[in-house]
Protein backbone atom coordinates (compact mmCIF):
# COMPACT_ATOMS: atom_id res chain seq x y z
CA UNK A 1 0.00 0.00 0.00
CA UNK A 2 1.36 3.44 -0.95
CA UNK A 3 2.09 5.91 1.84
CA UNK A 4 0.89 9.52 1.59
CA UNK A 5 4.45 10.60 0.80
CA UNK A 6 4.81 8.01 -1.99
CA UNK A 7 1.42 8.98 -3.44
CA UNK A 8 2.42 12.65 -3.40
CA UNK A 9 5.70 11.86 -5.15
CA UNK A 10 3.83 9.83 -7.78
CA UNK A 11 1.42 12.71 -8.42
CA UNK A 12 4.32 15.18 -8.67
CA UNK A 13 6.07 12.98 -11.23
CA UNK A 14 2.87 12.65 -13.27
CA UNK A 15 2.47 16.43 -13.28
CA UNK A 16 6.08 16.83 -14.39
CA UNK A 17 5.62 14.25 -17.15
CA UNK A 18 2.63 16.18 -18.48
CA UNK A 19 4.68 19.38 -18.43
CA UNK A 20 7.60 17.70 -20.21
CA UNK A 21 5.22 16.50 -22.93
CA UNK A 22 4.02 20.07 -23.46
CA UNK A 23 7.62 21.30 -23.66
CA UNK A 24 8.38 18.60 -26.24
CA UNK A 25 5.49 19.72 -28.43
CA UNK A 26 6.57 23.35 -28.10
CA UNK A 27 10.16 22.44 -29.01
CA UNK A 28 9.16 20.48 -32.12
CA UNK A 29 6.90 23.33 -33.20
CA UNK A 30 9.70 25.89 -32.87
CA UNK A 31 12.24 23.65 -34.64
CA UNK A 32 9.86 23.23 -37.59
CA UNK A 33 9.84 27.01 -38.05
CA UNK A 34 13.56 26.86 -38.88
CA UNK A 35 14.25 23.31 -40.14
CA UNK A 36 11.49 21.41 -41.93
CA UNK A 37 10.97 17.65 -41.63
CA UNK A 38 13.35 17.08 -38.71
CA UNK A 39 10.86 16.18 -35.99
CA UNK A 40 12.33 12.69 -35.54
CA UNK A 41 15.86 14.03 -35.11
CA UNK A 42 14.76 16.85 -32.79
CA UNK A 43 12.85 14.30 -30.71
CA UNK A 44 16.03 12.21 -30.41
CA UNK A 45 17.90 15.36 -29.31
CA UNK A 46 15.36 15.82 -26.53
CA UNK A 47 15.74 12.19 -25.45
CA UNK A 48 19.52 12.65 -25.21
CA UNK A 49 19.06 15.89 -23.29
CA UNK A 50 16.72 14.29 -20.73
CA UNK A 51 18.98 11.24 -20.41
CA UNK A 52 22.05 13.45 -19.95
CA UNK A 53 23.92 12.02 -22.94
CA UNK A 54 25.72 12.99 -26.12
CA UNK A 55 24.69 12.61 -29.77
CA UNK A 56 26.61 11.58 -32.90
CA UNK A 57 24.96 12.93 -36.06
CA UNK A 58 25.76 11.17 -39.32
CA UNK A 59 24.81 12.75 -42.60
CA UNK A 60 26.17 14.14 -45.84
CA UNK A 61 26.88 17.89 -46.07
CA UNK A 62 23.89 20.15 -46.52
CA UNK A 63 21.20 18.28 -44.56
CA UNK A 64 21.01 20.94 -41.79
CA UNK A 65 23.07 19.21 -39.10
CA UNK A 66 24.66 22.45 -37.92
CA UNK A 67 21.49 24.53 -38.29
CA UNK A 68 19.45 22.02 -36.31
CA UNK A 69 22.08 21.83 -33.55
CA UNK A 70 22.25 25.61 -33.21
CA UNK A 71 18.46 25.92 -33.18
CA UNK A 72 18.24 23.25 -30.49
CA UNK A 73 20.77 25.09 -28.31
CA UNK A 74 18.79 28.33 -28.67
CA UNK A 75 15.61 26.55 -27.57
CA UNK A 76 17.42 25.06 -24.56
CA UNK A 77 18.58 28.53 -23.58
CA UNK A 78 22.11 27.43 -22.76
CA UNK A 79 25.61 28.44 -23.82
CA UNK A 80 26.50 27.09 -27.27
CA UNK A 81 29.92 26.73 -28.94
CA UNK A 82 31.02 25.22 -32.23
CA UNK A 83 34.38 23.67 -33.13
CA UNK A 84 35.26 22.87 -36.73
CA UNK A 85 37.49 19.81 -36.46
CA UNK A 86 40.43 19.77 -38.89
CA UNK A 87 43.59 17.63 -39.25
CA UNK A 88 45.74 20.36 -37.65
CA UNK A 89 43.45 20.96 -34.65
CA UNK A 90 45.31 20.51 -31.33
CA UNK A 91 43.86 19.26 -28.01
CA UNK A 92 44.60 22.67 -26.48
CA UNK A 93 42.44 24.26 -29.19
CA UNK A 94 39.53 22.32 -27.69
CA UNK A 95 40.19 22.44 -23.94
CA UNK A 96 42.27 25.59 -23.59
CA UNK A 97 45.71 26.21 -22.11
CA UNK A 98 47.68 28.33 -19.66
CA UNK A 99 49.30 31.41 -21.18
CA UNK A 100 51.71 33.94 -19.72
CA UNK A 101 50.14 37.26 -18.81
CA UNK A 102 52.92 39.76 -19.47
CA UNK A 103 51.32 42.37 -17.22
CA UNK A 104 51.36 40.21 -14.10
CA UNK A 105 54.08 37.79 -15.24
CA UNK A 106 51.80 34.91 -14.18
CA UNK A 107 50.23 32.05 -16.09
CA UNK A 108 46.47 32.42 -16.55
CA UNK A 109 43.97 29.98 -17.95
CA UNK A 110 42.63 30.68 -21.41
CA UNK A 111 39.54 28.49 -21.59
CA UNK A 112 38.79 26.65 -24.80
CA UNK A 113 35.41 26.38 -26.52
CA UNK A 114 34.63 23.17 -24.63
CA UNK A 115 33.64 25.34 -21.65
CA UNK A 116 30.04 25.61 -22.72
CA UNK A 117 26.81 23.67 -22.26
CA UNK A 118 26.14 22.52 -25.83
CA UNK A 119 29.25 21.82 -27.90
CA UNK A 120 28.89 21.19 -31.63
CA UNK A 121 31.92 19.15 -32.70
CA UNK A 122 31.58 19.60 -36.45
CA UNK A 123 33.14 16.86 -38.61
CA UNK A 124 34.71 15.23 -35.56
CA UNK A 125 36.33 12.50 -37.67
CA UNK A 126 38.55 15.04 -39.47
CA UNK A 127 40.77 15.50 -36.41
CA UNK A 128 43.46 12.97 -35.38
CA UNK A 129 42.90 10.59 -32.47
CA UNK A 130 44.90 12.73 -30.02
CA UNK A 131 42.53 15.66 -30.51
CA UNK A 132 39.44 13.46 -30.49
CA UNK A 133 40.58 12.05 -27.14
CA UNK A 134 40.45 15.56 -25.66
CA UNK A 135 36.69 15.08 -25.61
CA UNK A 136 36.77 11.71 -23.82
CA UNK A 137 37.19 13.03 -20.28
CA UNK A 138 34.67 15.81 -20.90
CA UNK A 139 32.03 13.42 -22.24
CA UNK A 140 32.42 10.85 -19.48
CA UNK A 141 33.43 12.84 -16.39
CA UNK A 142 32.02 16.28 -17.32
CA UNK A 143 35.39 17.84 -16.57
CA UNK A 144 38.65 18.60 -18.36
CA UNK A 145 42.24 18.45 -17.17
CA UNK A 146 44.58 21.16 -18.45
CA UNK A 147 48.25 20.78 -17.53
CA UNK A 148 47.37 18.90 -14.34
CA UNK A 149 44.52 21.20 -13.30
CA UNK A 150 41.05 19.60 -13.34
CA UNK A 151 38.16 21.94 -14.07
CA UNK A 152 34.43 21.08 -14.06
CA UNK A 153 32.25 21.87 -17.06
CA UNK A 154 29.08 23.93 -16.56
CA UNK A 155 26.00 21.71 -16.22
CA UNK A 156 24.09 20.64 -18.19
CA UNK A 157 26.80 19.66 -20.69
CA UNK A 158 26.06 17.98 -24.01
CA UNK A 159 28.16 17.19 -27.10
CA UNK A 160 26.54 17.13 -30.53
CA UNK A 161 29.14 15.72 -32.93
CA UNK A 162 28.73 15.41 -36.70
CA UNK A 163 30.48 13.26 -39.25
CA UNK A 164 30.10 12.51 -42.95
CA UNK A 165 29.73 8.72 -43.36
CA UNK A 166 30.50 8.83 -47.09
CA UNK A 167 33.80 10.70 -47.20
CA UNK A 168 36.86 8.48 -46.72
CA UNK A 169 39.81 10.80 -47.55
CA UNK A 170 41.36 12.96 -44.85
CA UNK A 171 39.28 11.45 -42.06
CA UNK A 172 40.16 9.47 -38.94
CA UNK A 173 37.89 6.67 -37.81
CA UNK A 174 36.45 7.22 -34.35
CA UNK A 175 37.79 4.56 -31.95
CA UNK A 176 35.35 2.28 -30.12
CA UNK A 177 36.05 4.00 -26.78
CA UNK A 178 35.00 7.33 -28.27
CA UNK A 179 31.91 5.92 -29.99
CA UNK A 180 30.81 4.29 -26.75
CA UNK A 181 30.66 7.72 -25.07
CA UNK A 182 27.84 8.77 -27.40
CA UNK A 183 24.43 7.92 -26.00
CA UNK A 184 22.85 7.99 -29.46
CA UNK A 185 23.82 7.90 -33.10
CA UNK A 186 21.32 9.56 -35.42
CA UNK A 187 21.40 9.15 -39.18
CA UNK A 188 20.23 12.24 -41.07
CA UNK A 189 19.24 11.51 -44.64
CA UNK A 190 17.83 13.70 -47.38
CA UNK A 191 14.40 15.22 -46.72
CA UNK A 192 11.44 14.01 -48.74
CA UNK A 193 10.37 16.06 -51.80
CA UNK A 194 7.50 17.73 -49.93
CA UNK A 195 9.73 18.70 -47.02
CA UNK A 196 12.40 20.04 -49.38
CA UNK A 197 9.78 22.11 -51.19
CA UNK A 198 8.55 23.47 -47.85
CA UNK A 199 12.15 24.29 -46.93
CA UNK A 200 12.60 26.34 -50.12
CA UNK A 201 9.47 28.33 -49.31
CA UNK A 202 10.54 28.79 -45.70
CA UNK A 203 13.96 30.15 -46.62
CA UNK A 204 12.55 32.68 -49.05
CA UNK A 205 11.38 34.50 -45.91
CA UNK A 206 13.47 36.01 -43.07
CA UNK A 207 14.72 33.40 -40.61
CA UNK A 208 12.41 33.19 -37.61
CA UNK A 209 13.79 34.09 -34.19
CA UNK A 210 13.70 31.00 -32.00
CA UNK A 211 12.35 31.60 -28.48
CA UNK A 212 13.93 30.03 -25.43
CA UNK A 213 11.77 27.16 -24.13
CA UNK A 214 14.00 25.74 -21.38
CA UNK A 215 16.43 27.03 -18.75
CA UNK A 216 19.53 25.25 -17.40
CA UNK A 217 17.87 24.71 -13.99
CA UNK A 218 14.74 23.29 -15.63
CA UNK A 219 16.83 20.85 -17.69
CA UNK A 220 18.70 19.64 -14.60
CA UNK A 221 15.41 19.14 -12.73
CA UNK A 222 13.96 17.18 -15.66
CA UNK A 223 17.06 14.99 -15.85
CA UNK A 224 16.74 14.14 -12.15
CA UNK A 225 13.05 13.28 -12.49
CA UNK A 226 13.66 11.09 -15.55
CA UNK A 227 15.59 8.68 -13.33
CA UNK A 228 12.35 8.07 -11.42
CA UNK A 229 10.43 6.78 -14.46
CA UNK A 230 9.21 3.31 -13.50
CA UNK A 231 9.76 0.01 -15.27
CA UNK A 232 8.82 -3.51 -14.23
CA UNK A 233 11.54 -6.02 -13.46
CA UNK A 234 10.75 -7.90 -16.68
CA UNK A 235 11.77 -4.83 -18.68
CA UNK A 236 15.19 -4.72 -17.06
CA UNK A 237 15.64 -8.37 -18.00
CA UNK A 238 14.46 -7.58 -21.54
CA UNK A 239 17.18 -4.94 -21.92
CA UNK A 240 19.83 -7.37 -20.65
CA UNK A 241 18.53 -10.06 -23.02
CA UNK A 242 18.88 -7.68 -25.99
CA UNK A 243 22.50 -6.91 -25.09
CA UNK A 244 23.23 -10.59 -24.53
CA UNK A 245 21.69 -11.46 -27.91
CA UNK A 246 23.94 -8.91 -29.61
CA UNK A 247 27.02 -10.59 -28.11
CA UNK A 248 25.93 -14.01 -29.36
CA UNK A 249 24.77 -12.93 -32.83
CA UNK A 250 26.80 -14.78 -35.50
CA UNK A 251 27.35 -11.62 -37.56
CA UNK A 252 28.61 -9.51 -34.64
CA UNK A 253 32.30 -9.47 -33.69
CA UNK A 254 31.82 -7.15 -30.69
CA UNK A 255 28.43 -6.88 -29.01
CA UNK A 256 26.82 -4.37 -26.69
CA UNK A 257 28.57 -3.59 -23.41
CA UNK A 258 26.89 -3.15 -20.00
CA UNK A 259 27.17 0.60 -20.64
CA UNK A 260 25.02 0.09 -23.74
CA UNK A 261 22.37 -1.62 -21.58
CA UNK A 262 22.40 1.34 -19.21
CA UNK A 263 22.10 3.77 -22.13
CA UNK A 264 19.13 1.83 -23.49
CA UNK A 265 17.43 2.10 -20.09
CA UNK A 266 18.11 5.84 -19.86
CA UNK A 267 16.70 6.45 -23.34
CA UNK A 268 13.58 4.36 -22.72
CA UNK A 269 12.89 6.37 -19.57
CA UNK A 270 13.47 9.68 -21.35
CA UNK A 271 11.21 8.71 -24.25
CA UNK A 272 8.43 7.77 -21.83
CA UNK A 273 8.77 11.07 -19.98
CA UNK A 274 8.60 13.04 -23.25
CA UNK A 275 5.35 11.26 -24.06
CA UNK A 276 3.85 12.23 -20.70
CA UNK A 277 4.26 8.83 -19.02
CA UNK A 278 5.81 7.91 -15.68
CA UNK A 279 6.57 4.35 -16.81
CA UNK A 280 8.40 2.86 -19.80
CA UNK A 281 7.46 -0.18 -21.89
CA UNK A 282 9.18 -2.67 -24.17
CA UNK A 283 8.05 -0.52 -27.14
CA UNK A 284 10.18 2.34 -25.75
CA UNK A 285 13.16 0.01 -25.52
CA UNK A 286 12.66 -1.37 -29.03
CA UNK A 287 12.25 2.06 -30.62
CA UNK A 288 15.61 3.19 -29.17
CA UNK A 289 17.56 -0.01 -29.93
CA UNK A 290 19.04 1.07 -33.28
CA UNK A 291 20.09 4.56 -32.13
CA UNK A 292 21.69 3.19 -28.94
CA UNK A 293 23.22 -0.08 -30.18
CA UNK A 294 23.98 0.62 -33.84
CA UNK A 295 27.28 2.48 -33.36
CA UNK A 296 28.43 0.13 -30.60
CA UNK A 297 28.31 -3.12 -32.57
CA UNK A 298 31.24 -4.25 -34.71
CA UNK A 299 30.03 -6.30 -37.65
CA UNK A 300 32.05 -9.24 -38.99
CA UNK A 301 33.61 -8.61 -42.43
CA UNK A 302 31.80 -11.64 -43.88
CA UNK A 303 28.44 -10.10 -42.98
CA UNK A 304 29.41 -6.80 -44.60
CA UNK A 305 30.44 -8.65 -47.77
CA UNK A 306 27.00 -10.27 -47.81
CA UNK A 307 25.48 -6.78 -47.75
CA UNK A 308 24.17 -6.85 -44.19
CA UNK A 309 23.91 -3.51 -42.43
CA UNK A 310 23.89 -2.65 -38.74
CA UNK A 311 20.23 -1.75 -39.11
CA UNK A 312 19.46 -5.28 -40.39
CA UNK A 313 21.36 -6.92 -37.55
CA UNK A 314 19.79 -4.79 -34.80
CA UNK A 315 16.38 -5.60 -36.26
CA UNK A 316 17.23 -9.31 -36.18
CA UNK A 317 18.34 -9.00 -32.55
CA UNK A 318 15.12 -7.24 -31.52
CA UNK A 319 13.00 -9.82 -33.34
CA UNK A 320 14.91 -12.73 -31.78
CA UNK A 321 14.36 -11.69 -28.16
CA UNK A 322 10.90 -12.59 -26.82
CA UNK A 323 8.95 -9.83 -25.11
CA UNK A 324 8.23 -10.78 -21.52
CA UNK A 325 4.91 -9.93 -19.88
CA UNK A 326 5.35 -6.52 -18.33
Amino acid sequence: MLTNEATSTSHDLQAWAARVKELRECTLREVSRVVVGMDRVAHRFLIAMLAGGHVLLEGVPGVAKTTLSKTFAQILGIHYQRIQFTPDLLPSDVTGTFVLDRKTNEFVLRRGPIFCQVLLADEINRAPAKTQSALLEAMQEYQVTIEGTTLPLPPPFMVLATQNPVEQEGVYRLPEAQLDRFLLRIEMGYPGPEFEKAMLKLHSQPVALVPQVFTPDLILEMQTLTHQVFGKDELYKYIVDLSEASRKHPDVALGASPRASLCLLRCARAKAMLEGRTYFTHEDVQSMALSVLGHRLIIRPEAEVEGKSVRDIVQEIVQSVPVLDA
